[in-house]
């Protein structure tokens, strides 16, 4: 296991933060001032994704203690992965440059891994807008837990709220750098899984999101086709056609899915080559029951 980072003053950080972040300069710097006040005083990589926007820049005048790595390129959700090596600490945290963290979540959370070594995950409960209201997709994960756990099981998490095991984490290979961003998610959580780590929702870790106002039409497109590339990927292969079928159906009166299609088949000869499916546990409460890659995602 990696040892805590120092922060100072004789401190040992548990959990690290990693962002990653591109032409989301004001967005960023809000983010970074909450979590820098956090009490945990958790070590903090910024991964820039070829910003324009003078992110990097505003970054290193504002915030001299963060690391920042700037990218030639935008590497999308790989720049995750390149932040979590950058770090020492034993659990990252993930944020997004629009999300940050209660004040004792990180904490929390580093408690929870350590009572549970099997654990291998925490989705954070997240709370949206001025008004927090509680996010959808941490509703669903709401309930009862298993013997033995701390929290529900869950086969999906957002990643502007989710805290790994860094073992369990490499182990699994990270995020795929070829999804570039959207519905990332649903992968790295069925290779968790299929490792043998468990998932858990944890609803005393709590996370902030005020969700850019930034135009979601391409990221739409790709949510779309990562989806899909999941599917062929890793689900049986009659579920596999019934996803690409929807799609295809889809494609017919819908501009965004028509570009979805047509990005998904241009990658399907290295999807049939990284193809390893099936790997689902049926026994695990499954969020993907909420998935349909012929729709269209909703906004928040």
């Amino acid at each position: 296991m990696s040892a805590p980072a120092e922060t100072g003053a004789g401190q040992r950080a548990e959990v690290g933060v990693v962002i990653a972040t591109r032409d989301r300069r004001d967005s960023l710097l809000r983010s970074l001032a909450a979590i820098e006040a956090l009490p945990e005083r958790p070590p903090i990589v910024v991964v820039d994704n070829a910003s324009s926007d003078g992110t990097a820049e505003a970054v290193a005048a504002r915030f001299p203690a963060v690391e920042l790595l700037e990218l030639e390129r935008n590497r999308g959700v790989g720049a995750r992965n390149l932040g979590l090596e950058r770090l020492r600490t034993p659990f990252v945290a993930f944020s997004d440059d629009d999300s940050w963290w209660e004040p004792g979540a990180l904490a929390r959370a580093a408690a929870t891994f350590h009572r549970h070594p099997a654990i291998g995950l925490l989705a954070a409960r997240i709370l949206v807008g001025a008004d927090r209201r509680l996010d959808r997709i941490s509703a669903l994960m709401e309930g009862p837990a298993p013997p033995g756990l701390p929290g529900p099981r869950v086969s999906g998490f957002l990643a502007c709220g989710v805290v790994v095991r860094r073992e369990a984490f490499l182990s699994a290979g990270g995020f795929c750098e070829r999804f570039l961003i959207g519905a990332e998610e649903a992968l790295l959580a069925i290779d968790m899984d299929a490792a043998g780590w468990e998932l858990c929702y944890a609803p005393d870790t709590v996370a902030i999101h005020a969700p850019h106002p930034a135009s979601r039409g391409e990221r739409s497109s790709l949510l779309l086709r990562n989806q899909l590339w999941t599917s062929w990927l890793r689900m049986p292969a009659g579920r596999a056609l019934r996803d690409t079928a929807g799609l295809l159906r889809a494609a017919g009166h819908d501009d965004t899915a028509r570009r979805a299609l047509i990005s998904a088949v241009a990658g399907l000869p290295w999807a049939l080559r990284a193809r390893r499916g099936p790997r689902l546990r049926p026994q695990r409460f499954r969020l993907d029951a909420q998935w349909n890659p012929g729709a269209r995602p909703s906004g928040g």
